[in-house]
């Protein structure tokens, strides 16, 4: 059962596009790109934050510019110089921040690598109370460019897709950023769908859903089809380690199969019953990415 909240937004839309369906789509853009309050809402999330102040405090705090936002990085330093086993750029999903994904930095930096965990526009120490994915491939192109580049990209949901996207060079004016292996958690495939989705939550009518497609595709400067993570993932020439639940209730296991289809550098295993936000801190689940990347060194010593 739709909630009260959703009931008079949907109420308010189907009066605004009743007079303009190009207001509705932009009122329902809005909506979409503002972030989420930053505060842990649940038990779980609180304890995981509290959990993850220690080692968050151990990385030195980056802020990035690049056109039209601000983004925070944190970076973790390789622990033995000498022998580092390469640098990882960690992306968070929608809603969430560098510090929820502590599990998966504390371990890669144990690993030998030098990460950077990027807190998105909107979420975590970054500014603003708007994301949108351009915004997410740019703040990840600021990170490139400050850094030097990364060996390795590893996201999780919205963050999955943005790196799969930056590495395809999917958003115009942003050049392609490869790394040698990349990783997606729980991660959506394709944007249409997203937009999709959120017209059907909303119940906008065609006139209303076109505009707000239009007014996407502006903003973008592409069409929707464009931004198609699974189609650039397969023309890569990169290996790809695709995790996925198929009890994922946010991000359907259909888009796990999309990547898994788009070519055969792209692996796919599940980690069903993990859901969609436990799995990124799941034992099981950080082990086998050490290991992916831990397979590159060895490609590259035998």
């Amino acid at each position: 059962m739709a909630s009260f909240g959703l009931k008079v937004i949907r109420r308010a839309l189907s009066g605004i596009a009743a007079v303009s369906p190009y207001a509705a789509g932009r009122v329902a853009f809005r909506l979409f790109a503002t972030t989420p309050a930053r505060r842990p809402r649940t038990a779980k999330e609180k304890a995981l934050f509290a959990r993850s102040q220690g080692w968050m405090r151990q990385a030195q705090r980056v802020e990035l510019s690049f056109a039209g936002g601000t983004a925070v990085a944190h970076r973790f330093a390789a622990r033995d110089h000498a022998a580092s086993a390469g640098r990882v750029l960690v992306v968070h999903g929608w809603g969430s921040r560098a510090a929820y994904l502590a599990a998966l930095t504390e371990r890669l930096v144990a690993a030998g690598h030098e990460v950077v965990a990027l807190d998105l526009p909107g979420h975590g120490a970054s500014r603003g109370r708007t994301l949108t994915l351009p915004m997410a491939v740019r703040a990840i192109d600021a990170a490139w460019q400050r850094f030097g580049g990364f060996d390795y990209f590893c996201g999780h949901s919205f963050g999955g897709a943005s790196l799969a996207c930056a590495a395809s060079g999917l958003v115009p004016s942003v050049p392609a950023h490869r790394p040698r292996r990349l990783v997606t958690i729980g991660s959506p495939s394709e944007m249409s769908w997203l937009f999709k989705d959120l017209g059907r939550l909303l119940r906008l009518g065609p006139p209303a859903q076109a505009a707000l497609e239009g007014h996407i595709e502006h903003i973008a400067g592409a069409p929707l089809s464009a931004f198609d993570a699974a189609r650039g993932a397969g023309r890569l020439d990169a290996p790809i380690l695709v995790i996925h639940a198929e009890d994922d209730k946010e991000v359907p296991a259909l888009h796990a199969r999309r990547y898994a289809a788009s070519g055969a550098n792209v692996t796919l295993e599940w980690a069903n019953g993990l859901g969609h936000r436990r799995i990124v801190s799941a034992e099981p689940v950080i082990a086998r990415i050490v290991d992916f990347l831990a397979e590159d060194r060895r490609r590259i010593a035998a």
